[in-house]
């Protein structure tokens, strides 16, 4: 199913997106012109990182019946305009594991973090390829 995003115009920046099963919410900033009344793309892609390495290290907790009372990820990033146009992005991911673990159960952990599949894509080769969508056919007269 693939992710959709809907913006009525004229009107507000708040865009609404969905998969057929869920729908969510996304803005932009004021500064950007916008009204700042949900996440922006920006947000959403770190949150896509955060949540993607919180469950996968649950999985394993849960698989490996580890001592975990609580788990923590926060993501950051930082941008910079490159000389030829390109954006170089960072993101910054911070862990925190509550309970009763060996050093080398960490480690573990800190290695299945690397593992998520969002992890993998966004450190991968990542290509976009951009059409346009299929006309809706014109209503017949009646």
């Amino acid at each position: 199913m693939p992710i959709t995003a809907d913006l009525r115009r004229p009107g507000p920046t708040l865009t609404t997106l969905g998969n057929g099963r869920h729908a969510w919410l996304s803005d932009v900033a004021p500064a950007s012109g916008g009204d700042d009344l949900a996440p922006d793309p920006h947000d959403l892609l770190d949150a896509a990182l955060a949540a993607c390495t919180v469950l996968t290290l649950e999985l394993y907790i849960r698989r490996k019946q580890l001592a975990v009372s609580h788990l923590h990820v926060a993501v950051t990033h930082t941008e910079e305009r490159q000389a030829d146009g390109r954006v170089a992005y960072r993101l910054q991911r911070h862990l925190t594991v509550e309970g009763e673990l060996a050093d080398t159960e960490r480690q573990r952990l800190l290695d299945i973090a690397n593992k998520c599949p969002i992890h993998k894509v966004l450190t991968g080769d990542i290509t976009v390829d951009t059409g346009w969508a299929a006309a809706a056919p014109a209503p017949e007269a009646a």
